[in-house]
């Protein structure tokens, strides 16, 4: 039975009725709702990419960033790997002396050698890592630690550890390395 009030179409239906209908269109809508939501969540998490997309899209790696763009690495960082990547933060190239740092603008291979020092050949996550010394890409040895939860490679500590890319992972640092001057 349905009239109107004020204006508006009124329907006259049981309340028992009215309950039941709203009651299963909330069990129709609800789970439209939790997939829709879910769906929202997915789309906002990061979706893996290469070793040099993700160095670009860390904030905190934008020094690092520019610096394997102007050593020419970007392509061999986005190509197959595996590559495990210790990042220097830009907190660490700022404890790094302006005169070390020009030097390295002046000398691309220095600078490469630099950078590929702090790549490893392989795919190293942080429950990985073993108390070791290990060949870097660079050529040249760096030794990794692990004590409980924390991880260092040379003086350095990890701060944020398995950034996962398509071809490697990227742990983050405090420190810059430098590769021992080879004569």
């Amino acid at each position: 039975m349905e009239g109107t009030y004020a204006g508006m179409r009124v329907s006259h239906q049981p309340l028992l009725e009215n309950d039941y209908m709203t009651s299963r269109r909330l069990f129709v809508a609800a789970p439209a709702a939790l997939a829709l939501a879910a769906l929202a969540g997915c789309a906002t998490q990061p979706t893996p990419v290469s070793v040099a997309d993700t160095l670009s899209r860390e904030p905190q790696l934008s020094t690092l960033h520019g610096l394997v763009q102007r050593a020419g690495l970007t392509d061999t960082l986005k190509g197959t790997g595996p590559f495990t990547v210790f990042a220097p933060t830009n907190d660490a190239f700022k404890a790094v002396p302006q005169k070390t740092l020009d030097d390295l603008a002046r000398d691309p291979a220095r600078l490469k050698a630099v950078l590929t020092y702090h790549v490893l050949p392989g795919k190293v996550d942080s429950a990985s890592v073993k108390n070791a010394n290990v060949k870097t890409v660079e050529g040249g040895n760096v030794a990794v630690a692990k004590a409980g939860a924390f991880v260092t490679v040379e003086d350095a500590m990890v701060q944020q550890a398995d950034i996962l890319a398509t071809n490697g992972v990227i742990h983050t640092i405090d420190r810059v390395l430098l590769p021992p001057v080879r004569r």
